[in-house]
């Protein structure tokens, strides 16, 4: 068998699929993250794509290495790009050969995968009604995140406001239902540790990135502080990059995104890795169908990973949801807060071809908002 040709689609609201095409019939569908540079991405995965023509599909981590090991190797572009041939080959392997992914990556560990859903939006707001609503659909843990606009030092009114949300969902929801903290980056350090001190009393699930990744020294002050697991991860490529968290040991859930981190191999090793430091992993998974099914297999075959993130209905979403471009829509179908382990070959998925193909030449453009402080600062976002 061999690589013919890959196919790069562009779909909305935010997603970049490609297919990989074999000569013998049996193709693969991957996922790339569009973030704010979808032209850069797509322009770039059909740049290194060229690489992979006329290649075994089977050898996965051959393939991975030369397209990882360049000498200017990982960053969210090439990273994305690679994580998303990446699967598509493992795609083509577990159809070629009649398995689910995850059975070729050990066998599974867990008969079924616990997920939450996001409530609030991204300038956070009803989240009680949010978390209600999902506990009324069987949901036992809920994601949120953490504030608007915050600078270095803000005004404890501020900090007022995420307490008053968290403790609306208390209220409305009682400890029925866990709760996910995203700070998401938006919180500096000196921030960070009063925001986490003051949430602490109603037990977060989780705090995702109390600061940003390049901050990971502050990791350790804030675990000192508040009685909160930590979660961080989504924006690091590769092991090399998760290897600081663990020698650091201040950090308790990991979160790779397999459509960023180099694939499904790639994230099956950093959790893996997680595991031997005694870390919870709970994988990032935002985007589009594919990444999740992806996300799905490893997911399967790795006892660390308690609970995973999933998108549909997630507020990014507009005009069309995860099962639009899926046939076999019963794949995502959740029950009592959980998800079946995939069994279908490859990723499990059935792609709408000619959906894709339909909504991907309409084009894209997707920009994450731009957000700036009272003072006319550059606020994160």
């Amino acid at each position: 068998m061999k690589i013919t040709g890959v196919q790069i689609y562009e779909v909305k609201p935010r997603w970049i699929f490609c297919k990989v095409e074999t000569d013998e019939g049996v193709s693969g569908w991957g996922e790339m993250v569009s973030g704010t540079k979808t032209r850069t991405v797509v322009e770039g995965a059909r740049e290194l794509s060229q690489r992979i023509v006329g290649r075994d599909p089977f050898e996965i981590e051959r393939i991975w290495q030369e397209l990882h090991r360049s000498f200017f190797r990982g960053g969210p572009i090439n990273g994305t790009i690679v994580s998303g041939l990446e699967m598509a080959l493992w795609d083509i392997k577990g159809k070629a050969l009649g398995v689910p992914v995850w059975q070729l990556l050990g066998g599974k560990a867990r008969d079924r995968v616990r997920v939450y859903s996001w409530i609030g939006g991204d300038r956070p707001s009803d989240v009680a009604n949010g978390a209600a609503d999902r506990l009324a659909k069987g949901f036992r843990a809920v994601k949120m995140n953490a504030t608007e606009e915050l600078h270095y030092v803000d005004t404890y009114d501020k900090v007022q406001q995420v307490v008053d949300r968290v403790e609306s969902i208390r209220s409305a929801c009682g400890n029925e239902i866990e709760i996910g903290i995203d700070f998401h980056g938006r919180v500096h350090k000196p921030m960070a540790k009063v925001l986490a001190y003051a949430l602490a009393p109603y037990h977060p699930m989780f705090i995702e990135e109390p600061v940003l990744p390049e901050n990971w020294e502050s990791f350790d002050d804030i675990s000192r502080e508040v009685p909160i697991p930590i979660a961080t991860g989504e924006r690091l490529y590769s092991r090399w990059e998760f290897k600081r968290l663990f020698v650091q040991g201040a950090v308790d859930i990991i979160q790779p995104d397999v459509s960023l981190c180099g694939g499904i191999l790639e994230m099956r090793k950093i959790i893996a890795m997680a595991e031997a430091f005694d870390m919870a992993a709970a994988p990032h998974a935002p985007y589009g169908p594919i990444a999740l099914a992806a996300t799905l297999q490893v997911d399967a075959c790795s006892p660390n990973v308690f609970i995973q993130e999933q998108s549909l209905g997630i507020h990014y979403n507009q005009g069309f949801d995860l099962l639009d471009f899926v046939k076999n829509k019963e794949v995502f179908q959740y029950s009592d807060g959980y998800v079946d382990v995939p069994s279908g070959p490859g990723l499990g998925l059935e792609i709408d071809e000619e959906k894709v193909k339909a909504v991907s030449a309409e084009g894209l453009v997707w920009r994450n908002p731009s957000w700036k402080n009272y003072d006319g600062t550059i606020a994160e976002w």
